[in-house]
């Protein structure tokens, strides 16, 4: 799949949350750990600044909105992180956003989804995704990042 680069200094990274992912740190904490949507963001925003980056964080409970905002990361984001919750194993949608990014994505779960149910060991996600990270809980954000400060630096050469 053919990356176009973009300028990370001036291009924020898109870090995107599907559905449910607003409950953290209630929703069943033995799974998703006990950190809040809010402390993971401060600590992806904290990451990125070190490595001269800005994020633009958000979170939809609604398939559409998601797309929306991953074909809006192409013209005005330099990469992508992505947990679509439960989308992941049921979005076509998604997957064709994702396909048309021309940017890094990286798939991001808190979870191992293939310790999980077997329904959630398909991920229509990763078959855009240059990368999976999954089952590090809240770190796996910071990790992502990362990760995807490495691709960027990768297509710059």
């Amino acid at each position: 799949m053919a990356r176009k680069a973009q300028s990370s200094k001036t291009f924020p990274i898109y870090v995107l949350n599907g559905p449910n992912l607003n409950l953290l740190g209630t929703r069943e904490p033995e799974v998703y750990g006990h950190a809040t949507l809010a402390d993971i963001e401060k600590a992806v925003k904290a990451r990125a600044k070190t490595h001269g980056l800005t994020i633009t964080f958000r979170q939809s409970n609604h398939e559409g909105e998601l797309v929306d905002w991953i074909q809006e990361a192409r013209t005005t984001g330099c990469g992508v992180i992505l947990n679509a919750g439960a989308y992941t194993h049921t979005s076509v949608a998604l997957l064709d956003a994702c396909r048309a990014m021309n940017h890094p994505l990286i798939e991001v779960h808190l979870s191992n989804p293939y310790k999980r149910e077997p329904y959630r060991r398909r991920s229509f996600i990763a078959e855009a995704a240059d990368a999976l990270i999954c089952g590090l809980g809240a770190n796996g954000y910071l990790f992502a990042v990362d990760a995807l400060v490495a691709l960027l630096k990768e297509e710059k050469e």
